[in-house]
């Protein structure tokens, strides 16, 4: 019966209601029909039988003369909503608008509270009860004399039977009111259960969307905060999954490509010597050169996959050393400010003199910084201009490389340390593994600096590596 989070969640909203509603409703019923009706129809007879007994203290011969008591009243009860009764000095019963106490005129009348009123002193007896027929209100006011004594007795009674009918109304009204709140509030918890569970069924079916490989897109965030989290994480996941599937394809493409150019010119090669290539010494050095090269590219390929599986297993560890920067930067560029002449760049170069001696693993950062000077050399067109500056602040130094090359569109900035990205045709990337500037990255990282990059496309790239002096 409970299976679900809608029947549940219903059920908790509304088995407070089903307990609590009833329980205030007999209380508020009870409160009302004992604290507010019955005391102001107290106070309502007190007050009509207080005036009745300053009429019956200027009549004196009332309580001598049944006759004359009776005709008063008649006289009076037509305008009273209760049953009124005159009763003698001694206790007797001389007059009745009830035809019942015909029978009882002249008897004395049995009361507990009776003879503290011919003392002298006013009764107001009030009982609740659910039978019409008991006397809800019964008031006994006593009638003086001049002389101070007390000649009578004036009672009204109120039986339920003349108020029963407020009370019903009183109680259906109540009861209505409780009722309406009852079904306002399975609405609301009817709404609020709809809310929270057709959410948690998107998600659900989403799920098993893409299982089944057919999600098409990330959800819309709705619902409770709560909710609104989890979506918000199931798309974070969602876009994850999706780029490690992209970056599946882009690594499965790279591999062709990058494995296919090498792999063609050695078959070849291969197939030139055989032909007999190899008889013609000069042709024979220039194919195993060739060859050579493209086998080295090819171990280069190996290195960066390798360094990448390192880096995503976490197994990546450095070999931390002191070196002494300035003297490790300069040995470090001097290959690549020759690359860079024979391309015919212009090469600019400005490092600090007093550099410090910093804990690093010397190889793996210069893998890091070689890919960053590497790309600019790379995507630098003919004439242009690449420049390294090394310095410090404060706490930290930096390893500042720009180019006057084609840039890096804004677009493309978030993803460009992202393993296998390579960006759109004619732009900065659109060769290589795209594990470059991934592999610096994380070098950088692992080493506790950042690596960060500006770019406006048209008129080059400043990449900047950042590592903490201590």
């Amino acid at each position: 019966m409970l299976n679900t989070l809608r029947r549940r969640f219903l059920v908790s909203h509304l088995a407070p209601l089903l307990v609590i509603m009833p329980l205030m409703g007999i209380a508020l019923v009870y409160e009302v029909e004992t604290r507010v009706l019955l005391p102001n129809l107290s106070n309502e007879l007190v007050g009509q039988a207080r005036l009745i007994t300053e009429i019956g203290m200027d009549q004196s011969d009332l309580w001598r003369d049944p006759a004359a008591a009776q005709a008063f009243v008649e006289h009076v009860s037509a305008h009273l909503t209760a049953r009124l009764m005159l009763i003698d000095a001694s206790g007797r019963l001389l007059a009745s608008d009830d035809p019942a106490d015909a029978t009882q005129i002249g008897q004395p009348l049995n009361h507990p509270d009776l003879n503290k009123v011919l003392a002298g002193e006013p009764n107001v007896h009030t009982t609740y009860s659910p039978d019409m027929h008991a006397e809800v209100v019964d008031v006994f006011m006593p009638v003086t004399g001049s002389d101070g004594r007390v000649v009578g007795v004036v009672r009204l009674t109120r039986r339920l039977a003349s108020v029963y009918e407020l009370f019903i109304r009183l109680r259906y009204l109540i009861i209505a009111i409780l009722f309406t709140g009852f079904l306002l509030g399975s609405a609301v918890g009817w709404v609020l259960a709809l809310n929270l569970e057709q959410p948690l069924k998107r998600v659900t079916l989403a799920v098993y969307q893409l299982e089944n490989g057919e999600l098409q897109g990330p959800l819309a965030e709705d619902g409770p905060d709560e909710i609104r989290s989890l979506i918000r994480s199931f798309n974070s996941f969602v876009e994850r999954l999706q780029m490690l599937e992209q970056n599946r394809r882009q690594l499965l493409a790279n591999l062709v490509h990058e494995l296919g150019r090498p792999l063609g010119a050695l078959h070849s090669a291969i197939q030139a010597l055989i032909g007999g290539a190899d008889c013609d010494e000069a042709l024979r050095r220039e194919l195993l050169g060739g060859m050579d090269a493209e086998i080295a590219r090819l171990k280069r390929l190996l290195d960066d996959l390798a360094q990448l599986r390192e880096q995503l297993t976490g197994t990546l560890e450095l070999a931390r050393q002191p070196v002494a920067i300035r003297e490790w930067l300069t040995n470090l560029l001097a290959t690549r400010k020759e690359a860079a002449r024979q391309k015919g760049l212009q090469w600019q170069e400005t490092i600090s003199p007093d550099l410090p001696t910093l804990e690093i693993d010397p190889d793996r950062l210069a893998q890091a910084v070689v890919n960053v000077v590497s790309n600019a050399i790379k995507y630098t067109p003919f004439g242009g201009t690449v420049s390294v500056e090394v310095g410090t602040d404060a706490t930290q130094m930096f390893i500042r490389v720009a180019d006057t090359g084609l840039g890096i569109p804004a677009d493309e900035l978030e993803h460009i340390f992202r393993p296998f990205y390579r960006g759109r045709t004619g732009r900065r990337f659109p060769q290589g593994m795209g594990l470059g500037l991934a592999i610096a990255h994380d070098l950088v990282t692992a080493h506790g600096g950042r690596l960060e990059v500006e770019s406006t496309p048209g008129q080059g790239s400043r990449f900047t590596v950042w590592l903490p002096l201590r």
